[in-house]
């Protein structure tokens, strides 16, 4: 690995923000849009400031909520709002599924459908998808898979996402941290 020495120059460039705006567009900013009263200030679009679950539902009548980041060996509470499903009816209970890291607590009725709340360990990292089943009084159900991004503990603090709350962290086992010595 090589390491700077005294006079050396940087071989890499990085962000600049320029007051004149974009080469060729002296009364515009980066992308072609108009420059804001501040310069050196990165613009979002207002689309972009949703941060809530995000429920979808599929043709199959099944619905997949997108919970955003978060932390392995970290307890969530979240929440998200079902729509009406019609061959379900009003009164819904949750179905007994053999997941560990997701359970539901409650399932509201609500004017605007139903608001589910569930308790969900993030166990190991990646795209994780967990799956729970909601029924009426019927003998139709409805899947609903609930989707996380889990980052490792190394990747710093995830920003959560409206309806998903961090209840606790779960011990983790780190080997270097050990008190065994090995044998004699």
């Amino acid at each position: 690995m090589a390491t700077a020495g005294k006079g050396s120059k940087a071989k890499g460039t990085g962000v600049r923000f320029t007051p004149e705006g974009t080469q060729g567009h002296p009364r515009e900013g980066t992308q072609g849009h108009p420059q804001e009263g501040t310069h050196g200030h990165v613009h979002f679009q207002e689309q972009l400031h949703d941060s809530a679950v995000m429920v979808t539902q599929d043709k199959d009548g099944h619905f997949l909520v997108k919970v955003g980041f978060l932390k392995i060996l970290h307890k969530y509470e979240i929440t998200f709002l079902l729509p009406p499903v019609s061959q379900l009816g009003k009164d819904i209970c949750p179905l007994p599924v053999p997941s560990p890291n997701l359970r539901v607590i409650s399932v509201t009725a609500l004017p605007e459908g139903h608001s589910v709340r569930c308790e969900y360990t993030a166990h190991k990292e990646g795209v994780l998808r967990e799956e729970l089943l909601l029924a009426g009084h019927g003998p139709s159900h409805v899947k609903v898979t609930v989707q996380a991004r889990v980052m490792d503990r190394h990747h710093g603090t995830p920003m959560l996402l409206d309806g998903v709350r961090c209840v606790g962290a779960e011990l983790e086992y780190d080997s270097e941290q050990s008190d065994w010595h090995g044998f004699d």
